[in-house]
Parts: C-alpha cells; structure tokens; sequence
C-alpha cells in the first residue's frame, strides 16, 4: 500500500534568507546569514498489520499532526490527561514443548530468534512470560511435578523437592530472555500439585486433600520452587495458584478441581508463608475464563468475586482470565466490584480447523487476537496481555491430551525452519510500543474502529487500532488540539506512537 494512503500529504520546507553584501574588499569579509533551526513539525509514526498479510507489523512512517480537526469517517480523541491501570506487559508462555522446539535449533538460529521474540528494536520486546509450574499439557515426555513420589509415599518436609527437569531447557531460556529484555517479568501456575497432595493420587484428576498438614505442605511446595527460580537467576513477580481450577480432569494432562472455599483457604495459609519467607510475590486468585464453560467441573457462579470477597484478599493482589468462555467485559465487571484490586489476562491459545488454510488461519487469529486481547483485554483493565505457547512445532506439539489445533507465537519446524504467526504479529503492536509502567490512558470508541491507548514512562505515547470492518476506513486521531488522519484497510490493526509536545499531549 502506498504511504499516500497512510499520511495527508503534507510536506514542510526550510526558508532561508540570502541578504546581499556589498562590494567585496580586500580588508571585508563576506558575511553568511544561516538560516534559522527549525523544530520537526510534530508527526506520529504508523507501524500496520493486514490480514493478507501484505503488510506485517510494517513501519510505514511518520503523519504529520495538524492544528485543528481534520476531515475523516471516524475520528478518535485522545486525552493522556485521565490514566487507568498500569501495565506490567505482554508475552506468552514457554512451556516444556516450547523449550524443547526452541532449544532443537542450532545455537545461530536459536539466539535469533530468542532476539526476536524478546529483544528491542526489530524484536518484539516481550515483557511477561507465565511459566507452568511443572508439567502442563505441552509437555515433553511424562507429566511431572517438582516433588514426585512412589505411590504410598509422602513427603511433608519437602526433602525431596526438586526443579532439575527446568534446569534443562525452560531455566537457560528463561535466563536469555532476561538477558534480552531485563524488564521481564514472570508470573507461575501449577497445573497440580505433586500426586500425593491429592484425592485421586494423580497429576491428571482429584483435588487437593482436605487436610491441613497437606496445605502447609503445598504453601511450602510454592517457596521452594520461588527460591529455586530466583536462585537460578529468575526471580518470580507473581503467582496463581491454580490453573483453570474449574477444569477438573480436562484430558489426560495434569490438572486440579479446586472449589472456592478450597482456594479461599489454601491462600489463608499461602499468604501468612510468604511473608514469614520475606517473598514479595504477588498472589493472584481464579486463573479461569471470562465466562463459566459447558465442561467445567461444578461450575461455581462468579468464582473470583466470591474469593475477592473473602477473608482471604488481604493477600490478593487481584484476578487473572482466560479467553476460552466469554468475553472480556467480565474483567470490567470485577474491577467495578473491586477497584482496590487488579485484573491480568493471562492465557488464550490461537486454534484453527484442520482444514483451514495457512491464509485463513492467518487472517482469522489476527483478527480474533485484536479485537479480544490485544484491545480488548486492556481496556477491560487487563495489566497482562499473555497468549499460550511461545513456540510449537508443525503439529501444534508436542503436547501430552488437550489441544491439538492450538498454535504457538512461531512454529518452528520442519528441521531448523521458523515462522512467525500471527499471534506475534497481533501481539507485537502492543509489546514493541508499550512499555512496562505504562498507563492506559482515554481514548474513544468511534464503534467500527476498536482501540486503546497507553503513555509510556518516557512519555511516549502508543495507540493501537483495529479496523473491525469489512472496508477502509478513513480515521483521524486528535489529542490536544491537534489531529492526523489516514486510512486503515478493511481487518486492519495499526499501532501510532508519537512524542507529545505542548501542542500534541
């Protein structure tokens, strides 16, 4: 798409003055006028994303602001001025399958692409990862936990506690990431506890032994694995403690039911345990989706609010969401109840029919990520925006039961091969621009043209916008006073970021 089609056209020219001297001398010297220093005119830059993916995450250049509106179908205002939630940041998962595929490529490949994923500049500056605690469904090999036992034995004490299957992909990558982009942050979920914590004495079904000794035992569980990290040089920012915890017994992988009063006290006993460790990880209650499942186990109403609700929130720090149920206005709706606590999105796999094309699942996943999470999920006031698998291979694997149509940021594979998809390309136009510490800031709904919009700490500031249409549409952003216009093509998403000047804020 030509840049005509991104930018008015508008061009500024330097004026120079040339005063004649008099009659030259030998005893005179010429004298030169410079012409005076003038200040760029204030301009946004357009980075754009189509679903055809002719143009992907492409930097398409600066667009004049001018004073005044300018004509345009939507138009829409920003105001940096009324901030909302701070954002921690956005990335994935690197799961045990996505360690393994990662860790296949040759040492040249692999840091490129590690660079890629987590680096600034051309990479996409991933910002938070939350990591499996253990096994999950995207696993290679049997299922495992940090403390596993023959049958019939226990293990109060914690003596036989051990991350040593970590030490050998996830923890090394992990550290590179952080290496790349100190900013990082982590979040961990256990999918289960060890097997003899549990009713069924297994990774894959049952709940957690109603029992006190049990539940010291797992509050212990969840600081040797957080020193274990940070002494590996990855220190942990935060926790759930319990993936999916309506799931009960979802296929073969490990998973826990856990009912709500359950959690409520399982927290009671976790929070009391990490502040006597003096650990300041953050605890963060439901881990579930949007809305109740058809499958899930029980199906307590309103799960997050009833644990927010209880004795249990003075160690807190709020909820987090999945995608696979609902929609995203349940975060807004939980925030309204409890506004003293925050909101993360902390999981959603792109899956497509096996019969899709790489065309369509291309255009269906950018879409579907941009209108729910890279939009919708902070402007329901989202501090996270965190996909599934980082990287899978060809197969949507390896993986152990659970999805086999889910795909990852990159597929990589077959042999040394990797492909960006496009949960990376949806996921980069707010991992590249907006900066942890960010705050979302106002920025109105024109109705076909979704958006949100961040002021970075630098005082940048980022807003993305999705062409939920079927045609172009021609949009002008205004904010103080000034505006710029363009025009998105139909399924479009875009990011404009710009420096605010007294004019422009």
């Amino acid at each position: 798409m030509p840049r005509r089609l991104l930018a008015l056209s508008c061009s500024l020219a330097a004026l120079a003055s040339t005063l004649g001297a008099g009659p030259s001398t030998a005893n005179t010297k010429p004298v030169v006028h410079k012409p005076p220093v003038t200040a760029p005119a204030p301009a946004a830059h357009a980075w754009v994303t189509t679903p055809d993916r002719r143009f992907a995450l492409s930097d398409l250049g600066r667009i004049p602001f001018r004073t005044g509106p300018v004509p345009a179908q939507e138009t829409i205002m920003v105001d940096t001025t009324r901030t909302y939630q701070t954002m921690d940041g956005f990335g994935a998962s690197l799961t045990g399958s996505a360690a393994a595929v990662i860790s296949g490529l040759d040492r040249t490949r692999r840091n490129a692409l590690m660079a890629t994923l987590f680096g600034p500049g051309t990479g996409n500056s991933l910002s938070y990862l939350r990591q499996p605690m253990g096994a999950s469904d995207f696993v290679v090999g049997p299922a495992y936990s940090y403390d596993d036992l023959p049958a019939g034995q226990t293990d109060f004490a914690m003596a036989h506690f051990t991350i040593a299957r970590d030490q050998r992909q996830i923890l090394p990558l992990l550290r590179q990431a952080r290496a790349l982009n100190p900013r990082l942050k982590i979040m961990a979920t256990p999918w289960s506890t060890p097997a003899w914590m549990k009713t069924s004495q297994s990774l894959t079904s049952g709940r957690l032994l109603d029992d006190p000794r049990v539940y010291r035992a797992y509050a212990a569980y969840f600081l040797r694995f957080l020193q274990a990290y940070a002494a590996a040089g990855v220190p942990v920012d935060a926790v759930t403690v319990q993936n999916e915890p309506q799931s009960g017994a979802p296929g073969g992988y490990p998973a826990m039911d856990m009912p709500i009063a359950q959690q409520i006290a399982f927290i009671d006993v976790l929070g009391p345990a990490l502040r006597a460790a003096k650990l300041t990880t953050k605890i963060v209650a439901f881990d579930h989706n949007w809305g109740v499942h058809p499958n899930d186990v029980g199906a307590e109403t309103d799960y997050a609010a009833r644990v927010l609700s209880s004795g249990a929130a003075r160690w807190i720090a709020g909820a987090a969401f999945h995608c696979y149920s609902g929609d995203p206005s349940a975060q807004s709706a939980l925030r309204a109840r409890f506004p003293d606590k925050g909101v993360w999105f902390t999981e959603c796999s792109g899956s497509h029919a096996a019969s899709d094309t790489p065309a369509q699942v291309f255009s269906s996943t950018l879409t579907w990520h941009a209108r729910n999470l890279v939009v919708g999920a902070p402007r329901n006031w989202a501090r996270t925006v965190v996909t599934w698998n980082l990287a899978l291979d060809p197969s949507g694997g390896p993986h152990t039961g659970g999805c086999s149509t889910c795909s990852g940021m990159v597929t990589v594979g077959p042999g040394q091969r990797v492909r960006l998809n496009a949960e990376y390309y949806a996921l980069g136009h707010a991992s590249r621009f907006v900066q942890p510490g960010a705050r979302r800031v106002t920025s109105t709904d024109p109705g076909g043209l979704l958006n949100v919009a961040f002021r970075n700490p630098d005082g940048s500031v980022a807003l993305i916008v999705h062409n939920d249409r079927g045609t172009p549409r021609t949009l002008a952003v205004t904010s103080s006073g000034r505006s710029f216009a363009t025009t998105l093509p139909a399924g479009a998403l875009a990011t404009f970021t710009w420096v605010p000047s007294a004019a422009t804020g």
